[in-house]
């Protein structure tokens, strides 16, 4: 008789769970797989999956407009928000189905319900308790609003999607990846969009010059921008509006306000404090270079973890604790030249060092760039520009960064990542015969270094 219950217990059926489950039970490994609320986490429900997909819908009323320099009219357009919201709300639980075939089918069991850690190797879910010899915590993270008055009244990313009524009037707070993006998406659908934020530009982290053309490039399509502002105060009206008192004096009234401050590690009620699990002061679970937790039958991937919170290094890191664990191979990843994807209007796609940063790391460097207007919008119409720009060590000639602004970013870059995690130099980009006529072939054709 088995000593334990599982081999494997995963809490948590996101992106990280659902794949380190999989692979381990393709290895032979009993695994059991709880969640309480997203089967398939945060990215199918409510992150990138359908806010990509609301990211889609609202280009339409400028692709309505822009396509009028194309000999193209449309007469009697409207937008129906219950519509968009509703065949949203079928694609993800389409998706969710999938999501539990795949753990069934690979002979995983799924049990539905909160679970909490109650030892080193048992866990209980809706009263009952199971024991396994290793545990997976993999529960991701969960919206931030900090403490304001007021701050019951507005909502956050993981109820922005399904609002009863699209709003006139939207606030959107925070300066990260989810308020850029949803700026963005409010404003293309038509409602009057103020993006609120404590700094002096959103984005911290990617490269200054991409930070500053994409705010010119946001405010170019109504998004009125609140840089060195803060809420201190809500309140709701007689009307059923929201009135928000800033750090300037100013008052602005909303039918929604969204708050989109950051993420913190999904850990309440998980039971780790109890057993001694160690955390940062964020709750982030510390772990070592295997995903161990201070408590050693314990494990964590992830958001969970706070390393880099995109879901396919939560992927790659469940792929590798498996492998690690079960197939004699390393536990590592790779966290280096991660290539990542900004879905605001224009996107953003980036991969390596910022122009910051690489002058820190390597100091003599040399910069490239192309900004233009793309073809397609010398008959549209739209003043919506493009930037590319290229980051080379001086002494080496391998390219370090590569960064962009402008229609299908991420599709680009990703293909580009490829090429600087083969070690790719500012030559083998010069040498490459480029596609014609594309926005994607200034990367190859440019040649004498701005600065």
């Amino acid at each position: 008789m088995a000593e334990f219950d599982y081999d494997l217990f995963v809490i948590g059926a996101g992106s990280g769970g659902v794949r380190a489950g999989r692979m381990a039970a393709a290895e032979g490994v009993r695994v059991a797989v709880a969640e309480d609320r997203y089967l398939g986490g945060t990215c199918v429900n409510v992150g990138c999956v359908p806010k990509k997909l609301y990211v889609h819908a609202s280009h339409y009323a400028e692709s309505f407009h822009e396509a009028e320099g194309f000999g193209l009219t449309a007469e009697g357009v409207s937008f129906d928000w219950p519509r968009l919201r509703d065949n949203k709300s079928s694609e993800i639980a389409r998706l969710n189905g999938i999501y539990t075939n795949l753990l069934k089918n690979a002979g995983c069991d799924l049990i539905e319900g909160r679970a909490r850690v109650v030892g080193p190797h048992e866990v209980e879910v809706n009263g009952k308790t199971y024991s396994s010899e290793r545990i997976l915590v993999a529960t991701g993270g969960w919206p931030f609003i900090p403490d304001f008055p007021g701050n019951e009244h507005v909502i956050s990313s993981n109820e922005v999607f399904d609002l009863e009524r699209f709003p006139e009037d939207v606030l959107v707070v925070g300066g990260g990846y989810i308020a850029v993006e949803f700026a963005g998406i409010f404003a293309g659908l038509g409602a009057n969009t103020h993006l609120i934020y404590r700094g002096d530009l959103f984005l911290r982290g990617f490269d200054q010059e991409i930070r500053e053309y994409t705010a010119q490039e946001v405010a170019k399509k109504g998004v009125q921008l609140e840089f060195n502002c803060n809420i201190t105060a809500i309140r709701k009206l007689d009307n059923g509006r929201l009135e928000a008192t800033l750090t300037d004096g100013r008052v602005l009234e909303a039918d929604q306000v969204l708050y989109a401050t950051g993420r913190v590690p999904n850990i309440k009620g998980l039971g780790l404090e109890q057993l001694g699990v160690a955390t940062r002061d964020n709750g982030a679970v510390i772990v070592n270079e295997q995903f161990q937790t201070t408590v050693p039958s314990i494990y964590a991937i992830g958001d969970v973890i706070d390393r880099v919170q995109l879901t396919p290094v939560a992927l790659a890191e469940g792929m590798a604790l498996v492998r690690h664990l079960y197939a004699q191979g390393s536990p590592e990843v790779d966290y280096e030249l991660i290539p990542t994807a900004v879905f605001c209007q224009p996107n953003i796609g980036t991969v390596g060092l910022s122009e910051e940063d690489a002058r820190k790391r390597h100091g003599n460097i040399k910069v490239f760039s192309s900004e233009f207007r793309p073809l397609k919008h010398t008959l549209s119409g739209s003043d919506e520009r493009t930037l590319m720009k290229m980051i080379v060590d001086a002494e080496t000639d391998r390219v370090l960064g590569v960064h962009m602004v402008g229609p299908e970013a991420g599709e680009i870059i990703q293909g580009i990542g490829v090429a600087l995690k083969a070690g790719a130099t500012k030559a083998t980009f010069d040498s490459t015969i480029g596609i014609h006529p594309t926005a994607a072939e200034e990367l190859v054709t440019m040649r004498q270094p701005v600065r």
